[in-house]
């Protein structure tokens, strides 16, 4: 996100490709959600995801329950 997109006063829920290293804003807004807690994400704040999932996740701890969560059910 940039100033003038704060300017113009973009609000709502964003739609993202998550890259690896980097993001990519598709439908522009405010913040992504956390995949895990559902808590929303400022995207100057975000940065924790999964780019094989497509997720975003508001913590590193956060993200590594997730990756227990989905290497468990993959043991299974």
């Amino acid at each position: 996100m940039n100033r003038f997109e704060t300017l113009f006063g973009l609000k709502g829920e964003a739609t993202v490709r998550y890259l690896d290293g980097e993001f990519q804003v598709i439908q522009p807004g405010e913040f992504v959600r956390c995949a895990v807690t559902g808590k929303a994400i400022s995207l100057d704040e975000l940065r924790y995801w999964n780019v094989e999932h497509q997720e975003a996740y508001e913590s590193a701890e956060v993200s590594y329950q997730r990756f227990l969560e989905q290497h468990a059910r993959a043991k299974k």
